[in-house]
């Protein structure tokens, strides 16, 4: 049995083998959602389809819309090739529970994929129908953190960008060029109104969405490339609105051993590729089942009734609390720690670090100790019981395939969260961010892992990112055994407010983490060593 538009509809095989099928008229869904879009997202990996698709799909079930999305790949071409052509868009989201049991469901709630890139003309054309149409309401992201980059390590623009202040209304390379773009061909469409919505996994993120997008376009207005009226368009919050997000659900690569369990069930055409471009995708996606999104309510032009699929509508201040919760302090910092002691410590399974007794109270010490007394409470979610349910489910689930190797990904664009819990320490009349111990532990562990050695003195490949090669100019001073190679190496690093938000140096911190650094290079050993030393 293949997935794909012939078969989608034969709801008795599906549930044979296990798998939620669709509850509607398939060809019809598509048919309307291309004649009148109202949802495109950009960047159509393993979370879009794993939740955000999961969600379109379960109102789409339950007949509380009709709304479809359109999926925008904007890095890796290979994806539309290799996995959503061949299934006509169609996908199975495997839940991995942690008793081992699987839950299987179709995703049927794409309508159409697309490459966003002027290079395929006739994709970019339909982006350009898609973008004029009235009917459109949102576009949403889940492009990851270098998807918004308009500066580089230096704070000059990007190469694309700097191409984009020139050749962008055209032929526009970088992600938010493209966006300013297609926001164009709308305000001269119409200036129909539209959110565009946030949903990759950092503070603030429509507001540094809003203001990447804003460098574009003023831009190319002080060149006379674009009319004043279109700044006043993007900037008027009643036409073209920027809702903050927090959204969290872990949706690591997809698992061989689901694979297997899926050709074993008679389902065929799940083979695990690594395009050229090392994404790692398959026509399912494996996640865990616990999930949150909270949207801030901005939606000029109208949206889907997601809170009906268990999204948490409220008001910017709200998300701003639960978002501050979960990315700066109850969850992705947890998750960095482990990422990048984990590459260094020969882990190749989240879980399996949760039963290294040092590490597993590491991050709950980042979590409880040092990052609750800094958060303010949401209402909406329970701060203490979101550790809880992290530390003793989440990341124990070792039926999740999620390893330290993927999570390491673009690790210099994720360690300002660290920088948001400081900076509350700094602001704090009863805390001194002198009294941390283990955050600086954290971010001197990340600079140990930049030096691609391990704790048995082997080299191992680091993880993509994109200010690897200007990190890479000063660890490569360091040398294992020799903690005085340290030096004044780090201080371009860790006084860089554009990688954690302000000078650690300021923050009374630098040094330490210096010593701290020092400590983990003593030579083969010294990173179990260091961490009994903190954690016995």
């Amino acid at each position: 049995m293949y997935l794909n538009k012939k078969t989608v509809s034969d709801s008795a095989k599906w549930q044979q083998a296990g798998v939620t099928g669709i509850a509607y008229d398939y060809e019809q869904f598509v048919k309307t959602n291309i004649e009148t879009p109202q949802w495109v997202h950009f960047g159509i990996g393993n979370i879009f389809r794993a939740f955000v698709a999961s969600l379109a799909q379960n109102l789409l079930n339950e007949k509380q819309s009709t709304v479809g999305i359109a999926a925008v790949e904007v890095h890796d071409e290979e994806v539309l090739e290799k996995v959503y052509v061949p299934h006509d868009n169609l996908s199975l989201l495997v839940i991995m529970n942690g008793d081992g049991s699987l839950e299987k469901h179709i995703i049927g709630s794409i309508s159409e994929s697309l490459f966003g890139d002027p290079s395929n003309q006739q994709d970019w054309a339909r982006l350009q129908y898609i973008f004029t149409s009235p009917s459109l309401q949102l576009a949403s992201f889940t492009i990851t953190e270098k998807g918004y980059a308009v500066y580089d390590f230096s704070g000059s623009f990007t190469a694309d960008v700097q191409h984009d202040l020139v050749y962008g209304l055209t032929a526009p390379k970088s992600m938010m060029g493209k966006l300013a773009a297609l926001m164009y061909a709308r305000f001269k469409a119409g200036a129909f109104p539209i959110s565009l919505v946030s949903m990759d996994n950092w503070a603030r993120n429509g507001e540094k969405l809003q203001r990447a997008f804003d460098t574009i376009c003023n831009s190319w207005a002080e060149r006379h490339l674009v009319e004043p009226e279109f700044l006043r368009y993007i900037r008027d919050p009643q036409t073209v609105a920027f809702p903050w997000t927090m959204i969290d659900k872990i949706t690591p690569r997809p698992s061989r051993s689901v694979e297997q369990q899926l050709l074993a069930l008679g389902i065929e055409g799940n083979e695990v590729y690594c395009t050229q471009k090392d994404t790692h995708i398959a026509a399912f996606v494996n996640a865990e089942k616990p999930q949150y999104l909270v949207i801030e309510d901005d939606f000029p032009n109208g949206r889907p009734p997601l809170e009906k699929a268990g999204v948490i509508f409220t008001d910017r201040d709200t998300v701003e609390k639960v978002d501050k919760m979960k990315v700066c302090t109850c969850l992705n910092p947890l998750m960095t720690t482990l990422a990048v002691f984990g590459c260094t410590m020969g882990y190749t399974l989240m879980a399996d670090e949760m039963k290294n007794p040092y590490l597993n109270k590491l991050v709950r010490k980042i979590g409880y100790d040092e990052g609750l007394p800094v958060v303010t409470d949401p209402k909406v979610i329970c701060p203490k019981d979101f550790i809880d349910e992290a530390v003793n489910v989440r990341l124990t689930n070792i039926y999740m395939p999620d390893t330290p190797q993927r999570v390491a990904t673009d690790t210099s664009q994720k360690v300002a969260r660290f920088g948001e819990t400081i900076k509350s320490y700094l602001k704090s009349e009863t805390l001194d961010p002198l009294d941390l111990v283990y955050i600086p532990l954290a971010i001197a562990g990340w600079c140990r892992y930049l030096m691609a050695v391990d704790d048995a003195g082997n080299s191992f490949s680091l993880s993509t990112d994109p200010l690897m090669e200007e990190l890479q100019k000063n660890i490569s001073y360091l040398k294992l055994g020799d903690s005085d190679s340290v030096g004044e190496n780090l201080h371009p690093i860790l006084s860089n407010t554009e990688i954690f938000g302000l000078d650690l140096y300021e923050a009374g911190l630098g040094k330490r983490i210096e010593a701290m650094v020092g400590e983990l290079i003593a030579g083969p050993g010294a990173i179990a060593n260091t961490l009994e030393r903190y954690l016995h």
